[in-house]
């Protein structure tokens, strides 16, 4: 005995807060060992064994496994490098957690089915190579043998980027940005805009801006004013617009482009463009779309009653 201080576990589990039996099973493997035995026989520890029981308490709260506890206090590994490497799997398990939490926030909004269930779980845990070839492949089907200069970058603005570290909306938008992506319809109507906006284009240099750009302008100042699209006050701005977009594709304004003008604000009015957009605001972080729902509603219902120029 060398007359040191010495404290025996109901001492150590009193100054440490961690329970005598927790501090008996550190102490039988070898994790927390004691400095010595009393003369009853009792296991009793030196002072400095408080800190050695709070790093290993801290340790094992954060998920770190026996094991490796065990390296740490040998000092064969560094508490940064521990630290590190579980952070990086507690990162990965963050991420699993936050796509199942996605998925079934979608399945009880949508009050889903077996098979949409089984459709979104599987969207949600798509690796970022597997997104990456979903999404080109939505692309591909939309682009495939259009040309112009403005196309690469409208691929680019519909392109989603899901971050590594993306929050529990940001994977909520991908899980159904993911599910429209496979929906036919929806591709065979991007596709049908992508070869109007191409038509617009035929002959024409240079990139400008595109029918639906053209009549927001027009049409957005006499939504505010209130402008009823049947009323003879609608005149001028159908014309201005229809105007343009002969312009922009050097056609004249007669019925036959006011026809075109019309297929191609319709085949842009669908909700599920839209809501596409949206989605992809939130899962690259853009800022929220303004909505053209009501520029189309307005627009649609003036060419159908002035079909001609």
């Amino acid at each position: 005995m060398d007359g040191a201080e010495r404290y025996e576990i109901g001492e150590l589990a009193r100054r440490t807060g961690v329970p005598v039996k927790t501090i008996r099973f550190w102490s039988d493997r070898g994790i927390v060992p004691p400095t010595d035995r009393g003369p009853s026989g009792h296991r009793r520890w030196a002072p400095d064994a408080v800190a050695r029981v709070d790093l290993v308490r801290t340790l094992r709260e954060l998920g770190v496994d026996l094991a490796t506890v065990r390296r740490v206090l040998a000092r064969e590994v560094t508490l940064p490098e521990v630290a590190a490497a579980h952070a990086d799997a507690l990162a990965a398990q963050i991420r699993v957690l936050r796509a199942r939490r996605a998925v079934l926030t979608v399945i009880a909004r949508r009050r889903s089915g077996p098979a949409e269930a089984e459709l979104l779980h599987r969207l949600a845990g798509l690796a970022a190579r597997e997104r990456r070839r979903l999404v080109d492949a939505f692309l591909d089907e939309a682009f495939t043998g259009l040309t112009g200069q403005g196309f690469p970058g409208i691929r680019r603005s519909l392109t989603p980027e899901l971050p590594d570290d993306a929050d529990d909306q940001q994977v909520e938008a991908w899980v159904e940005l993911a599910e429209l992506t496979l929906d036919p319809g929806f591709r065979a109507g991007l596709r049908r805009l992508a070869e109007l906006h191409a038509a617009d284009r035929a002959g024409v240099e240079g990139v400008r801006r595109d029918a639906v750009a053209v009549v927001r302008e027009e049409v957005t100042p006499a939504l505010a004013a209130g402008v009823d699209p049947v009323s003879p006050r609608a005149d001028p701005v159908l014309a201005r617009a229809a105007a343009r977009y002969a312009a922009l594709c050097g056609r004249p304004d007669d019925a036959a482009l006011r026809g075109r003008l019309l297929d191609r604000l319709t085949a842009a009015h669908d909700p599920r463009r839209e809501r596409y957009e949206n989605l992809l605001a939130v899962v690259n972080g853009w800022p929220p779309v303004e909505s053209l729902a009501p520029v189309l509603d307005w627009a649609i219902r003036a060419l159908r009653i002035r079909p001609a120029g």
